[in-house]
């Protein structure tokens, strides 16, 4: 009796909507949970808080990789700010590293996503376009000039934000305005990309990742 062929290349599955939320947005949930609820004096939740953030972008790294046996680039990039910037800004007890993270990564996504429109490569349909089915050329290059201009303008406005106001207030900026405008920005182009021929049933089957710092 014959046995019956196994395939010699399975497909690393890809996760759901609860499980990109869990990757991309668990590390931050942690990083404020933190910085509101640590038991330890005001002036030193930022650090207990950065180096919670640090930990967490790992495990999420380490779950992505066991379970899905793939790490998403903007979930790399993210992972490498927040060990970087956040090392510093423990090892020289300087907040102002990790409140610069968001400026520095909306910028470079702003810059990566404007050089590829110039050189005619859209990075953002590299990186998302199974996420969106059915989506043409136009449809691409609007979103992608929409999503940078966004970067643009969140690397501003966290500049000011952070150089003007507490730590308590930025943090809480983050959360109640920056999370929420993502998510909002994402879904105000949903019109627009539907009119570019996004399959709006296919393309809520594969719930695409919302671009996050």
């Amino acid at each position: 009796m014959s046995e019956t062929p196994q395939p010699a290349n399975v497909p690393p599955r890809s996760p759901g909507a609860a499980g990109r939320l869990l990757l991309d947005l668990g590390p931050l949930v942690i990083f404020f949970a933190t910085n509101f609820l640590a038991p330890v004096p005001d002036v030193s939740r930022i650090f207990v808080a950065t180096g919670a953030f640090m930990v967490a972008m790992l495990v999420a790294m380490a779950i992505s990789q066991f379970r899905y046996k793939f790490i998403s680039p903007l979930l790399w990039f993210s992972a490498l700010m927040v060990v970087v910037l956040g090392g510093l800004t423990l090892w020289l007890h300087d907040e102002t590293f990790i409140k610069i993270k968001p400026t520095i990564y909306y910028a470079v996504v702003a810059v990566l996503l404007i050089f590829g429109m110039l050189t005619g490569r859209n990075l953002l349909k590299a990186v998302l376009g199974t996420a969106y089915p059915g989506l043409s050329e136009r449809g691409w290059h609007l979103l992608t000039r929409n999503w940078a201009a966004y970067f643009l303008v969140m690397a501003i406005l966290n500049e000011i934000v952070w150089r003007t106001q507490t730590t308590n207030f930025w943090v809480s900026f983050k959360l109640w305005f920056f999370l929420p405008a993502t998510f909002l920005f994402a879904a105000l182009n949903v019109p627009m990309l539907m009119r570019h021929g996004l399959t709006l049933e296919e393309a809520e089957d594969e719930q695409p990742t919302v671009p996050t710092e």
